[in-house]
């Protein structure tokens, strides 16, 4: 077993409502699985609900923060105000904030260096699409990915990486077992030769892509796939069982 700390968040993209979430936190507050760090992700109307009403291990994150403090940037917020809200978790670079909402490497390399500087954690997503997996184009696409997160992270303890490829998103497509390890094993081989040894040994690499409970258990036996980072099955009951696929 690995001394990563498994890791598994639940994103709940843009789904819910305050009966859905009642729901939602009741199965969460069951939750007791202390080798497990466990953080979800509400949209942000809800942030407030969720910390009041979860009152055991799991954390709550944002799905989103933008790259400066404060100013005239309507519809966003900051990781200043995040943490003024007991926030400590957000989740940078989904795939669908790239390829919807058209963010730039460098857009989020820019939010990951002030989420950073203002003592958020962070879990910027990097993975390709099925176009570029089909032309043998994936590890260019996540290293251009990684450069850009690495060029702006000055201190590596509070972040965890998600591989989330595109194809596998919402589909009901996963990666195999040994297609996620691979990109895992080239990622954490990467860290170490562009950061250092102890930042891939010690750094977490968690899978997302339609993640459920009758193929966590398979995915969390690969030896650098150290979480999840689900969506869908974060709404269900389901996501108590892949909270515990390491246990």
């Amino acid at each position: 077993m690995s001394e990563r700390k498994f890791f598994v968040g639940g994103n709940f993209k843009m789904n819910g409502n305050k009966s859905s979430l009642a729901d939602i936190v009741a199965n969460l507050n069951k939750i007791d699985c202390p080798n497990t760090d466990v953080v979800v992700a509400p949209p942000s109307i809800y942030l407030q609900y969720l910390s009041a009403s979860i009152t055991n291990q799991v954390k709550v994150a944002s799905q989103n923060c933008y790259k400066v403090a404060k100013g005239a940037y309507t519809g966003e917020i900051s990781p200043d105000m995040l943490k003024d809200m007991g926030i400590e978790w957000v989740i940078l670079g989904h795939s669908e904030r790239r390829h919807v909402f058209n963010e730039s490497n460098e857009l989020i390399g820019q939010k990951v260096k002030h989420a950073v500087e203002s003592g958020i954690k962070i879990i910027p997503c990097v993975g390709e699409k099925l176009d570029e997996r089909e032309a043998g184009v994936t590890e260019n696409i996540v290293f251009e990915q990684m450069e850009m997160i690495k060029n702006n992270v000055s201190d590596w303890s509070g972040v965890v990486i998600a591989y989330e490829p595109v194809w596998a998103i919402g589909t009901g497509k996963t990666a195999t077992p040994d297609q996620a390890q691979e990109v895992h094993d080239k990622i954490r081989k990467w860290l170490a030769k562009n950061v250092s040894d102890e930042v891939a040994a010690t750094t977490r690499i968690i899978y997302g892509g339609s993640v459920n409970a009758s193929n966590c258990k398979e995915l969390a036996k690969c030896k650098d796939i150290d979480g999840f980072l689900v969506g869908g099955a974060s709404l269900k009951p389901e996501f108590n069982d892949i909270v515990k696929a390491n246990a």
